[in-house]
């Protein structure tokens, strides 16, 4: 532990690990909406947010649990469920004439292909402006689940099929049809987002 009169303590934020003050003043110098991508447990939101000297501002806000209200039945903090909420905050965005931002991770890793670049792909796949490399996004095919219905198809009639995917036949979502349902959820969306 540092002693001294030199010794000054840091911002409690930055003691607990949840802001990075050196990447926050690079966002805002860039004077530029942030787009601020938070992964829960469950959960995972999409914000675009301006600076305030009063405090930041969210303009525009989704988050997964609103997909219920389209008939989403998988799982809330996967890369599927991640496109979409990126596709509805893209969508949301472009009725308030908001085109462009910069990602904003906060303190999560970076890591190529993960549910924060889904969420991306779908602002980008909604007419949103945000500059990230190609290499970085999932493929299509990860994001419309084909991993998860062909798990479910070589595991089918397994006991471990049911242990796997329980939560999934509860709400009345086959796995092995994952990407139809993936397809359905998403053209509801476009739709809604287009009047």
């Amino acid at each position: 532990m540092k002693k001294g009169k030199a010794y000054t303590l840091d911002f409690r934020r930055k003691r607990k690990g949840k802001t990075d003050y050196r990447t926050r003043l690079n966002l805002l110098v860039s004077r530029n909406f942030r787009v601020v991508l938070r992964r829960m447990l469950n959960n995972f939101s999409v914000q675009i947010v301006d600076f305030s000297e009063k405090g930041d501002r969210v303009l525009v806000s989704a988050y997964t649990r609103e997909l219920i209200k389209y008939g989403w039945k998988g799982h809330r903090g996967n890369v599927s469920s991640s496109y979409l909420v990126g596709l509805l905050c893209g969508l949301k965005a472009k009725k308030k004439n908001i085109n462009s931002g910069v990602a904003d991770f906060g303190c999560f890793r970076i890591i190529r292909g993960s549910s924060f670049f889904a969420a991306l792909k779908g602002l980008i796949d909604s007419g949103f402006n945000i500059s990230v490399s190609e290499k970085y996004l999932p493929s299509e095919d990860r994001i419309k689940g084909l991993h998860i219905q062909n798990y479910a198809e070589k595991i089918k009639g397994s006991p471990s099929y049911q242990k796997q995917f329980s939560n999934y036949l509860k709400s009345g979502l086959k796995p092995d049809e994952f990407i139809k349902h993936f397809e359905e959820v998403k053209n509801k969306i476009v739709k809604d987002g287009s009047k």
